[in-house]
């Protein structure tokens, strides 16, 4: 198992910018993709952005544009970077890792996951 700790949340005006960063017990480049989720309340966890080991990204359309996803060898770290934030963007934020890239559905499969990291935008 890789542990994952997030960090970086807190309470920001709509308009404004968070950064969360996820820390890995392990060396970032031999998790082959990363990824942040996020959860609202009453509602399903959903995908927000990924990045693989290459640094290709893929980011959900309702953040696209304002968020931006990174990851830091060096640092054993992934962020994402939030801007011009919403209300709906109010949500616990997950850090998830795929170590070995594997494909299940069309769809990378996370298997580590970290505690999350409460995001709340005030209107």
């Amino acid at each position: 198992q890789v542990p994952l700790v997030e960090s970086g949340g807190g309470l920001v005006q709509a308009g404004g910018s968070l950064r969360l960063s996820c820390a890995a017990s392990e060396s970032v480049s031999r998790l082959y993709v990363m990824a942040w989720y996020r959860q609202a309340p009453g509602k399903p966890r959903e995908l927000v952005a990924s990045i693989i080991n290459d640094y290709r990204t893929n980011y959900a359309d309702s953040v696209k544009g304002r968020f931006t996803i990174s990851r830091d060898n060096a640092k054993n770290t992934v962020d994402l970077q939030m801007n011009k934030l919403k209300p709906e963007d109010t949500a616990v934020y997950y850090c998830a890792a795929d170590p070995y890239g594997t494909v299940v559905g069309g769809h990378y499969e996370y298997d580590y996951w970290g505690q999350g990291t409460q995001v709340t935008v005030s209107a």
